[in-house]
């Protein structure tokens, strides 16, 4: 059963937000390269949110925005030379397939995500490079920065996307120190890797969602716009 987020207020900028109680459901978002829009929103719940890591759950089913090409179809399908050019829009979805823990630290430009096959088989660790998280009264902003690192649980490990990257970097989306900062967040994270730190060791791969808590609804004001008022 999906829970009411309520509404979505905008981003409160210079507030200090609290900390979340695990089963609260917020939004996890994520901005245009190329603008302010809102084009990534995902309802998750919190499992846990303290000074040292913020991780949420998005459940399978879950319905989410995602961006799309203004004909509608899926961004992916477009060549990549044209990819990040076409004219898009945004497009409300389920979440297939297994569930994702999100795993973010304060002030680091990535997060970590956990995948698991059917049947809670571990995947793989997935570290997404991004603006490190902002905080809002409903949850978090960042910026995707196309770049990533997949790990898996031999400890081996190796570099996807990176032909999106140097289209990104065609295309205007980055520029040389944009590009230049992505790269050496991504060679601190492998570090991280490599030291096998947190969040790899933690044993988060153990880990299970509460089957109490619902699946969070996609607010109408997923984007910070408030709904129109019912007639």
């Amino acid at each position: 059963m999906a829970k009411d987020m309520g509404a979505v207020r905008p981003k409160e900028r210079g507030a200090r937000v609290p900390h979340w109680e695990p089963g609260t459901p917020i939004l996890w978002r994520y901005r245009e390269n190329a603008g302010p829009r809102i084009h990534i929103a995902r309802p998750v719940t919190v499992v846990r949110d303290d000074e040292e890591l913020l991780a949420v759950w998005l459940a399978p089913g879950t319905e989410c925005v995602r961006p799309a090409l203004a004909d509608g179809s899926p961004v992916h399908r477009e060549p990549l030379a044209t990819r990040y050019t076409t004219p898009r829009t945004t497009h409300r979805d389920r979440w297939f397939g297994t569930g994702v823990l999100k795993l973010a630290r304060p002030g680091e430009p990535w997060s970590v995500w956990l995948f698991w096959e059917p049947g809670w088989r571990f995947k793989n660790w997935y570290v997404n490079l991004e603006e490190p998280l902002t905080r809002w009264s409903g949850g978090v902003d960042s910026e995707d920065h196309f770049l990533d690192l997949c790990v898996y649980p031999d400890r081996t490990w190796g570099w996807r996307d990176e032909d999106e990257f140097e289209q990104a970097r065609r295309d205007g989306l980055l520029d040389a120190a944009g590009a230049a900062r992505v790269r050496e967040a991504g060679r601190a994270a492998l570090e991280v890797v490599r030291a096998w730190g947190t969040p790899f060791a933690d044993g988060w791969e153990n880990w299970r969602p509460d089957p109490d808590h619902p699946v969070p609804a996609l607010p109408d004001d997923w984007d910070g716009t408030p709904a129109p008022a019912a007639r």
